[in-house]
């Protein structure tokens, strides 16, 4: 075991704290990383203020990993000491069942290890990426393609892939007339990723205060919500719509913008159950989905895509005492657009 520094929340109000960790040695298909950035997301503040549950404190948060190999286990073949690697949202699944097997770890039947706030296969709890170091199996490792610096590629790892994985799913392209509820962490990477795949982009967003970012960052088109002429404007004039947004919408007003045939994914997570009308789904033969970030061999596609496409979020790099002041600023919508933290701060 090795011991390294990390924050940690101890309870749902206490602020984070610096501790220490342990990290256990790379066993034959490890794979150790010194971890050099790691993002701040959203779902990290609701876990360790239990707005998800109550979660097995203390909370090391942290699944936008971004660093460099320091060590490989014996039986590792796919890295090398020096490599440029991320670890996403999970560490570990069952490896057996139909889920796992058709690449979609992230759906599996066995319930998958999450990379902070779950329990690994020996029993032990998982730390996340606000730390100094973490050991992970070689298969939930991806590699960072050299194009991509560090800090910007860390919040691809789940803001990236929780906007790639739907995109791919619904077959988004350049036929696809596609809304983003929320211009933040999820959104803004929503909207690149959309344009970057030939998309018409819109942003619904409450007011137009971050219009010519939405239309900098790729938009077509930007619409204030708090407007109730949008909903008439806007009325059947989407095939998909991704809501980032973590907050209870009125879910019939957004299901009536969408066309016939047409799907509502959800990627924020609200604290309390939503409500629909039937009918608004069966007035247009309309979907409500949800989808949950995406599995390893889709997480290192959306990478690449990135590379090749220039696609990187926008971020602002603070220290690591700087973190709960971070959160703060998260909740209060004053963030453009991911915190990451220089673990080198730490």
């Amino acid at each position: 075991m090795s011991t390294v520094s990390a924050y940690a929340a101890t309870s749902a109000t206490a602020p984070l704290t610096k501790t220490t960790i342990e990290r256990r040695e790379p066993g034959p298909h490890d794979v150790a990383i010194d971890i050099k950035f790691a993002g701040i997301c959203h779902s990290d503040i609701h876990t360790v203020k239990a707005e998800w549950g109550v979660p097995n404190y203390p909370v090391v948060p942290g699944h936008e990993i971004a660093g460099v190999v320091t060590a490989v286990g014996a039986e590792v073949n796919k890295y090398k000491v020096g490599d440029h690697v991320g670890v996403g949202c999970m560490v570990n699944s069952c490896g057996v069942c139909s889920s796992c097997q058709a690449g979609l770890e992230q759906y599996c039947k066995n319930g998958a290890t999450f990379t902070y706030n779950s329990t690994d296969k020996d029993g032990t709890p998982t730390y996340g990426g606000y730390s100094q170091a973490v050991v992970v199996n070689e298969n939930f490792v991806v590699r960072i393609p050299d194009s991509l610096p560090l800090d910007k590629a860390a919040p691809l790892l789940c803001a990236g892939i929780t906007l790639f994985s739907p995109l791919r799913h619904w077959k988004a392209g350049q036929d696809t007339r596609l809304a983003v509820i929320g211009l933040g962490g999820l959104g803004h990477m929503g909207v690149k990723l959309g344009a970057a795949m030939g998309c018409e982009v819109s942003v619904l967003s409450q007011s137009l205060k971050k219009m010519e970012d939405g239309l900098r960052l790729g938009a077509s088109n930007y619409y204030a919500t708090a407007d109730p002429a949008t909903f008439k404007e806007l009325r059947s004039g989407f095939d998909l719509i991704l809501n980032t947004v973590s907050a209870n919408l009125d879910l019939g007003q957004y299901m009536g913008l969408l066309d016939v045939d047409g799907t509502m994914v959800e990627l924020g997570i609200p604290e309390h159950p939503m409500e629909v009308h039937a009918f608004a789904l069966a007035a247009a033969r309309r979907s409500l989905s949800g989808s949950n970030i995406g599995g390893i061999a889709e997480t290192q596609e959306m990478l690449d895509f990135c590379a090749e496409h220039d696609v990187t979020p926008e971020i602002e790099v603070i220290e690591a005492d700087y973190v709960n002041e971070a959160y703060e600023r998260v909740l209060a919508s004053d963030v453009r657009y991911r915190f990451v933290i220089d673990i080198s701060s730490l």
